[in-house]
């Protein structure tokens, strides 16, 4: 299955990392980054509009290529245009096509929060995460378990970090809530088959705490999906092939938002 071939690359590739930067080095350069921004916050904000998380992304297993020459910087600055609550930035360079580069050119460009994108497996890409400028990351529970997700939890807390914790079942959901996740993303995306449906975040919003942020992840095209996710409870949501691929994406994140272009 996809998910799996991209893990196994992801565990080959950290081996060659871990060579080229010691961890002891990465610690030294987390410890001089910037002080994370508040992502919760940012999701969180009630009576200030339709909260959504702008995506960054070159390409994706399902679709391919979307637009790999895309100015990661120019992109984002429309994205925060556009009204943005935070960015998301694809990291992943053998299928998404991302990297390191665009995440760091993102935090230069931009004064809301930024996610970094990936399939994180180990402490040690929490701490890269951080000295590359990023605000929050994503931990995916299908690639996790029970202990690994809390430990990961635990060391993005310690560098100031709120993880945003995807899962697309209930059984993912409950792993999710036992590690203390307090952001949830229900990925509508099954990324074992990569269909994608709405369905999924709406037939799991009432399992999600109150006191949790709950974030709808994937297929989201329009404000109309917005206005359903909404009603059930959703606080945000994360949006990447319907703008990354737009050809107008600040007025694309507006309509998106329902707010009028001037």
């Amino acid at each position: 299955m996809i998910l799996d071939e991209i893990v196994a690359h992801k565990q080959r590739e950290l081996e060659i990392v871990r060579r080229n930067m010691p961890e002891d080095d990465l610690r030294a350069a987390a410890r001089e980054a910037p002080t994370p921004l508040n992502f919760t916050a940012a999701l969180n904000t009630r009576g200030k509009g339709t909260r959504i998380i702008a995506e960054i992304k070159r390409a994706s297993p399902s679709r391919g290529d979307i637009q790999i020459d895309l100015d990661p910087a120019g992109l984002a600055l429309a994205y925060a245009r556009g009204g943005a609550a935070a960015v998301s930035v694809l990291t992943e360079s053998r299928f998404f096509r991302g990297g390191l580069e665009d995440l760091r050119s993102v935090r230069k460009a931009v004064s809301i929060p930024v996610l970094r994108k990936d399939f994180i497996l180990e402490p040690y890409q929490v701490v890269e995460s951080r000295a590359m400028g990023a605000d929050s990351l994503l931990l995916i529970a299908a690639c996790l378990d029970g202990y690994l997700l809390h430990e990961l939890l635990a060391c993005s807390r310690k560098w100031g970090m709120e993880p945003l914790v995807e899962v697309h079942d209930r059984k993912e959901l409950a792993l999710a809530l036992g590690a203390g996740a307090q952001v949830i993303g229900i990925n509508n995306r099954n990324l074992r088959t990569f269909s994608t449906d709405i369905a999924v975040s709406l037939s799991l919003a009432r399992s999600i705490p109150p006191d949790r942020v709950a974030v709808s992840e994937s297929g989201i095209h329009s404000r109309e999906q917005i206005l359903r996710l909404e009603a059930a409870g959703y606080h945000a949501f994360l949006v990447g092939e319907a703008l990354s691929g737009d050809e107008h994406p600040e007025e694309k994140l507006k309509a998106l938002r329902q707010e009028k272009c001037v």
